[in-house]
């Protein structure tokens, strides 16, 4: 780690500074790309596309770097295929009722940036169309119930 800055020094003649040590050292030599020009840029990349970029290079969460209303939405979008996946009705009513929680946060609270109406889902609509979507309780099936005779041909026995 390098000393910190001295006052008084500009920070050009620090980090020239810090370069000319770095050589005597001997820490520049046998890099990796030395002597290599940088790759040019067809055109220049916006903060966004270079975020995106940068995100999948280090396979990062893209979606957490949409804006809350975006995210809303995109959550919105996956919510009935979340719901299909519940193997209860109380944890398919919890899923949607977490995420009109979290569309009802959004509505109260001041946003940064553009505003994006989110539709609010139907608890009761969707936990209707995840029943629907079950297959049917299947009866359980009968016990057989052993026949009279039998039950007196042990009796006989016993005695």
């Amino acid at each position: 780690m390098t000393e910190r800055k001295p006052q008084g020094v500009s920070f050009e003649s620090w980090v020239e500074h810090q370069i000319v040590q770095a050589r005597e050292r001997g820490d520049l030599e046998g890099l990796s790309g030395a002597g290599t020009p940088l790759p040019r840029r067809d055109r220049e990349k916006s903060t966004y596309e270079w975020a995106l970029e940068w995100a999948r290079r280090e396979e990062a969460d893209v979606a957490a770097m949409l804006p809350t209303g975006l995210a809303l939405r995109k959550e919105r979008e996956e919510l009935p295929a979340r719901v299909a996946r519940q193997p209860t009705e109380e944890l398919a009513r919890a899923v949607v009722e977490a995420h009109v929680a979290r569309v009802d946060r959004y509505y109260r609270q001041p946003v940064e940036g553009p505003w994006i109406p989110v539709g609010m889902p139907d608890v009761q609509e969707m936990v209707a169309q995840w029943r629907l979507d079950r297959p049917p309780a299947l009866p359980a099936p009968e016990l057989p119930v052993p026949s009279p005779r039998r039950r007196r041909w042990l009796r006989r026995r016993a005695a």
